[in-house]
């Protein structure tokens, strides 16, 4: 029963849709499974053996620390994502860690060398494989972009589009987020001070673009973003 619902966890992954039910089953032996719960720590690049994972509920984030101890929020991992050695290189990584944002998730893991060795023995996959981090290495790069060339108003309103288009549900003009972030980590994505971000969010609650709690986000009119 374990091993099948591994397979159906890969199964269902659209990067894994060229594979046969063999060679899935196969992936399967050499995969790890577990599950964790909300603010658990899940990875760090620099003690893990290489990994690749799958995450197949849920939501994390990635977060990336220099080296004075600043923490910043690399990426939002929701369910479907890859993180992890995508880049199949392990030579200078950052240090960063992935972190729970929701009240449970559950991943899928593979060894780097095992990884690599399936690669190797199905073009198709490596192909898919290649395309599927392009397009997200593309989306981190556009990220990063719009850092740099806009300014903290900007960049929230933004993000909060962004994550009203993923995971908002539409009534009419007006879109609800189910809220797993802090203050503190919405800062930390758009690149500000957790003040600065308050301030902003305050400003929008006062013109009555968004009603903000722990738990929900309410945009009233997307369009006024």
């Amino acid at each position: 029963m374990y091993e099948e619902l591994k397979y159906w966890y890969l199964r269902d992954h659209k990067l894994f849709r060229t594979l046969s039910f063999g060679q899935i089953k196969q992936l399967c032996i050499i995969t790890g499974f577990k599950k964790a719960s909300k603010g658990e720590i899940i990875y760090f690049s620099s003690s893990e053996v290489p990994r690749i994972f799958l995450l197949k509920k849920g939501t994390i984030k990635i977060v990336a620390v220099d080296e004075e101890g600043n923490e910043t929020i690399k990426d939002i991992i929701q369910k479907g994502d890859l993180f992890g050695e995508l880049t199949l290189e392990t030579d200078d990584k950052d240090n960063e860690y992935a972190k729970v944002l929701s009240d449970d998730v559950a991943i899928c893991s593979f060894l780097l060398s095992d990884f690599e060795d399936l690669l190797l023995r199905n073009p198709n996959l490596a192909l898919s494989y290649t395309k599927f981090v392009g397009l997200k290495m593309k989306r981190i790069k556009n990220s990063y972009a719009n850092l740099i060339s806009k300014d903290a108003k900007t960049r929230l309103y933004q993000f909060l589009k962004d994550w009203a288009e993923k995971e908002g549900v539409v009534d009419g003009k007006s879109v609800a987020i189910e809220n797993y972030l802090t203050q503190s980590d919405i800062a930390q994505i758009i690149c500000t001070s957790r003040q600065t971000a308050t301030q902003l969010l305050n400003e929008m609650e006062t013109n009555h673009l968004l009603s903000y709690t722990r738990k929900e986000i309410i945009i009233q009119d997307i369009t006024q973003l």
